[in-house]
């Protein structure tokens, strides 16, 4: 087993690209880190400077306690598992696992033993005796996860190595990696961009976007208590509702939430509700998911939204209802972009920046032409807006049908709050 630490690692290829802007992570012993995000955003060549197959441009990686900047891999103990398998196509399903220990010079009788046992684990001991042309894409990564398991190394990383299947055999050896690495005990660093894989494999998330970590921890923390708006949209099953009402204290009784047409009332005694006052007068961003909204009676008196549902949605365990509710839509908040704003700096986005930005979520994602600041002393925010419908979780039986008026009751303690700029708005710390 391992310990992985990186510390304010940067990586800027030539032409000055960068890839990953000083992110610090630590991967514990015999823990399985699922680095999650976008394509594009850093993470594939997170785990290469791990593996030693790109070189850091700044910062320190650390493995089992020692400083691995400049080990060459092959002095890393580290195995990797890439997206296409990677197979020897000359060789059979046996020369392929045991090649690793071939180059060792491990003895024969252990070769054998270990690629037997492996084999059996992952299910590919009948095709033992053929070559990978010959395989299935599940098997071929099978195949491929035996050869870098066989050695027993002290660091397992893996780069997607799903992929590429299909979604039934996806499953299948999810489940089967899964229980395979904890049997094993082995530190894993799971790289994917399939937001179930890393709910259902991970012991701890790490989300990153354009280089930037966004947010760490397990995956009920990570879903539950988002770091970020981006980070609570990308980590949904189904699209989160994203909303932008205005806040306001009215004669300081209680928190209101002006959505134009709705409003929701905060009490003081929540824990966010100070918090959220620091806001008064300006605008912010409510998360909330489709099961936190369910369908209630007109008498119902508790926070609600109501409007008409437009369409319905079957999924075969479950409907989502689609109501309109004449709210303005927001589009998910994108952190800075390092690369394009001058480094880590421009993260804290403030003032006429932080306005910019809202006008821009407010508008769907275009920026309006900047001719007079926006008001912001009751008034809307400047921008075209249009309309966007809530997605409400039915569960399995629809209690609305297309057309309908319906109300859709609020659980307020699930509401996820964050500020213009996305970032989560936490209670003041005791």
């Amino acid at each position: 087993m391992s310990t992985v630490v990186l510390d304010d690692v940067t990586k800027v290829y030539p032409g000055g690209h960068l890839a990953v802007d000083r992110l610090s992570l630590r991967a514990e012993n015999g823990e399985l880190l699922v680095l999650l995000g976008p394509s594009g955003c850093g993470k594939s060549t997170l785990l290469r400077m791990i593996a030693g197959l790109e070189d850091i441009t700044s910062g320190d990686l650390w493995l089992d306690g020692r400083i691995a900047n400049h080990l060459a891999p092959r002095d890393r103990d580290v195995a990797m598992v890439f997206q296409n398998g990677a197979l020897y196509p000359h060789r059979t399903v046996r020369g392929n696992i045991a090649f690793p220990l071939e180059i060792a010079k491990a003895d024969p009788a252990l070769v054998k033993e270990r690629v037997t046992e492996l084999s059996k684990a992952l299910h590919i001991d009948e095709t033992l005796e053929r070559r990978p042309g010959t395989l299935s894409g599940g098997q071929r990564q099978r195949v491929a996860m035996g050869r870098a398991i066989v050695r027993q190394p002290s660091l397992f990383l893996m780069d997607e190595p799903l992929s590429n299947l299909d979604a039934g055999m996806r499953t299948e050896l999810r489940m089967e990696i899964s229980s395979l690495v904890r049997a094993l005990g082995v530190t894993t660093i799971y790289v994917t961009h399939d937001q179930v894989e890393a709910l259902t494999l991970a012991d701890r998330i790490a989300i990153m976007n354009r280089g930037v970590l966004q947010d760490v921890g397990t995956p009920g923390q990570i879903y539950n208590d988002p770091a970020t708006a981006f980070v609570a949209a990308f980590l949904s099953s189904q699209q989160i509702n994203l909303l932008a009402p205005q806040v306001r204290t009215p004669q300081n009784e209680y928190i209101l939430l002006d959505f134009g047409p709705h409003q929701i009332t905060i009490p003081w005694t929540d824990p966010r509700a100070y918090a959220v006052s620091q806001h008064t007068g300006g605008h912010i961003i409510v998360g909330i998911r489709p099961d936190a909204l369910a369908p209630v009676p007109d008498t119902f008196d508790g926070p609600s939204f109501h409007g008409r549902v437009r369409t319905l949605e079957y999924h075969g365990h479950e409907w989502l209802a689609y109501v309109e509710a004449g709210l303005p839509a927001v589009t998910v908040p994108e952190p800075p972009d390092p690369r394009a704003a001058g480094g880590p700096a421009a993260a804290g986005a403030t003032g006429g920046k932080a306005r910019s930005m809202m006008r821009r979520l407010l508008s769907g994602g275009a920026e309006p032409e900047p001719e007079t600041p926006p008001e912001t002393n009751g008034q809307a925010l400047s921008g075209t807006h249009r309309r966007a419908d809530l997605i409400v979780r039915l569960g399995s039986r629809p209690v609305w049908r297309a057309g309908e008026t319906a109300r859709v009751g609020i659980d307020l303690n699930r509401l996820m709050l964050f500020t213009s700029e996305g970032n989560r708005i936490d209670p003041p710390r005791r």
